[in-house]
């Protein structure tokens, strides 16, 4: 028994040892690719045009920068909120369902994932343009007696990005709702519970998972959106990934851009320390 014990020790330490080496490629690659820039983003924010926290003072100072951070972090939510009221019927609907019909709502969640997420903001552009089709259906409605400016605006920026971010939502509910015991809802209807009942003391409380793991995706991906309020929002409309683009190519002001990407990266990390927090740790990712 001794012998055993001795060879299963050395066998877990051999594991051990060699999980630690397959670790090694993936965590220089993550150390030179992304930590190495991200520490070079911070550490310019701080020590160019000379040291100190002059950058992040024109941020906080006023000027347009804290009005772009707020519309940053107002947009993310309103879109966050829309894709969950959106997301939760359908995601019901995925884990009641079997054979056929599932694999069919499956193949419509999935296949927006695989369309690149420029061509769905040019096809937007092309449906709120003053020539496009939503302006067309509404003169054809009789809704309206002149074309709309539509485009660029925060209109178009919102849809086009809860129809982005939308299966972000509906993966993590859909995977909670079908972990979900139905019969427990059951048990519930024949002690005599209303459907609402049901509904919110038993089958909501069960979700919240999915809830809370859908709400930290598409929020904090959001914050970070480029390429869709770069298209459909334009002057106007200005999120923080655009304006740090802004000021790093056109302005070629990369003190600033430093300090409005440190200044946003801070801001979601402070949002997922309080997510862990309200979930007790729980990782974002269904199932984990």
């Amino acid at each position: 028994m001794a012998r055993l014990g001795s060879l299963l020790g050395k066998r877990q330490w051999t594991l051990q040892g060699g999980n630690a080496l397959l670790l090694l490629p993936p965590g220089a690659f993550l150390l030179l690719f992304f930590f190495w820039p991200l520490l070079r983003v911070v550490t310019r924010s701080v020590v160019e045009p000379q040291l100190g926290f002059g950058n992040y003072a024109r941020v906080f100072g006023g000027g347009p920068f804290l009005r772009v951070l707020w519309i940053t972090v107002e947009t993310a939510g309103v879109v966050t909120l829309i894709s969950l009221l959106l997301a939760y019927p359908l995601a019901y609907a995925i884990a009641r369902a079997r054979g056929r019909q599932l694999t069919l709502l499956m193949i419509f969640v999935l296949i927006p994932l695989w369309t690149s997420v420029v061509i769905r903001s040019y096809g937007w552009m092309i449906i709120f343009q003053r020539q496009g089709v939503l302006n067309d259906v509404l003169l054809a409605l009789g809704l309206t007696d002149s074309r709309l400016t539509l485009l660029p605006g925060g209109l178009a920026v919102h849809v086009g990005m809860v129809h982005i971010m939308l299966p972000f939502m509906i993966l993590p509910l859909a995977a909670a709702m079908r972990g979900i015991d139905m019969s427990l809802l059951r048990a519930a209807e024949v002690l005599g519970a209303p459907p609402h009942r049901r509904f919110l003391e038993i089958f909501l409380p069960l979700s919240l998972p999915g809830v809370s793991a859908g709400i930290a995706l598409v929020f904090m991906t959001s914050l970070g959106f480029f390429i869709t309020p770069a298209l459909l929002g334009g002057p106007r409309f200005t999120m923080a990934a655009v304006l740090i683009e802004q000021q790093a190519d056109v302005q070629l002001d990369w003190p600033l851009a430093s300090a409005l990407a440190t200044t946003l990266l801070l801001i979601t990390t402070a949002l997922y320390v309080v997510y862990l927090k309200l979930t007790g740790g729980r990782s974002p990712l269904p199932g984990r």
